[in-house]
């Protein structure tokens, strides 16, 4: 009995590794290619426990990643549509969603998946810099330009297996020679913008002066108009009531001048007036009916 230990510990073993060599497990970031002496038989994409035949001379299993990955391409020289050129950094986030493909296309090699991809993205990057003018690469039109470069490498990623989830553009600087090319360029033609705008201004200045110069000659031209109209029925309506005063009560109305005329004539300091005492002028002074004084009789 004793001598047989050795020998059921030897099978015990050897199934032991039987089985571990015929299990595989699939985690749910995962994808499984099986292969039978380097031949694909089948492609395992839920995650779970799964069978082959043991060992791994007849059947192997290869491990391929469902999550997003990223690789950068730096530094690349493209030309644009008038000859210039840029240095452009960009990205390419992407997954494996036929593992089959990755394994018939690049032999399941990530290093060769993204060495084929950096190839085709910077031919996408330098058609599609190649279709844009010199300002437009460095505007607002980036993000056309981004998603042109996608829709441009997802076909061709396709036939590798991968799928294209997103390309960003991160950096577009001019060349070191350009730079300053460039930087006077748009400096002359922001000045030239510059002047233009302020001769508009000036040519706006003398226009909105002119219409308010304009405006208040007409505005103290009427309120100068208005003041005479109405001047000029004030003026009525004081001569209507002294008229009307005049023919109520004379004698009241020439008291009244003759109080004015007095105030007038004598009011100022220094005043001095040579009249006879028995002058028209003063004949207030003497009655207040102002009735002329009668001459004495002669001798």
């Amino acid at each position: 009995m004793l001598n047989r230990i050795p020998l059921i510990l030897g099978v015990l073993a050897g199934l032991a590794f039987v089985i571990y060599s015929s299990v595989f497990v699939i985690s749910p970031r995962e994808q499984a290619l099986v292969l039978r002496f380097g031949q694909i038989t089948r492609v395992v994409t839920e995650p779970g426990l799964y069978f082959k035949l043991p060992t791994a001379v007849v059947d192997t299993v290869q491990f391929v990643s469902k999550q997003v990955r990223r690789f950068d391409l730096d530094d690349i020289r493209v030309q644009v549509r008038d000859g210039r050129r840029y240095i452009v950094d960009a990205f390419v986030a992407y997954k494996i969603v036929d593992a089959r493909k990755f394994r018939e296309s690049v032999s399941g090699n990530i290093d060769l998946l993204e060495d084929n991809l950096r190839t085709r993205l910077d031919a996408s990057l330098r058609s599609v810099y190649g279709q844009r003018s010199f300002e437009a690469a460095l505007s607002d039109q980036r993000l056309q330009m981004m998603l042109a470069v996608r829709d441009q490498l997802r076909p061709q990623a396709e036939e590798l297996g991968v799928e294209i989830a997103d390309v960003r553009i991160l950096r577009t600087d001019l060349l070191p020679e350009v730079s300053s090319q460039t930087f006077e360029r748009m400096k002359a033609e922001r000045l030239a913008e510059a002047a233009q705008l302020r001769a508009l201004g000036n040519q706006q200045a003398i226009r909105i002066r002119a219409e308010a110069d304009r405006e208040a000659v007409v505005t103290i031209a009427e309120a100068q108009r208005d003041a005479e109209i109405l001047r000029g029925e004030g003026e009525g309506e004081r001569n209507r009531v002294f008229a009307d005063a005049f023919q109520r009560d004379k004698d009241f109305f020439d008291f009244y001048w003759s109080m004015k005329t007095y105030r007038s004539a004598v009011g100022g300091a220094g005043t001095t007036m040579l009249l006879s005492p028995d002058s028209e002028f003063f004949r207030f002074f003497r009655d207040s009916s102002g009735v002329p004084a009668t001459p004495a009789p002669a001798n």
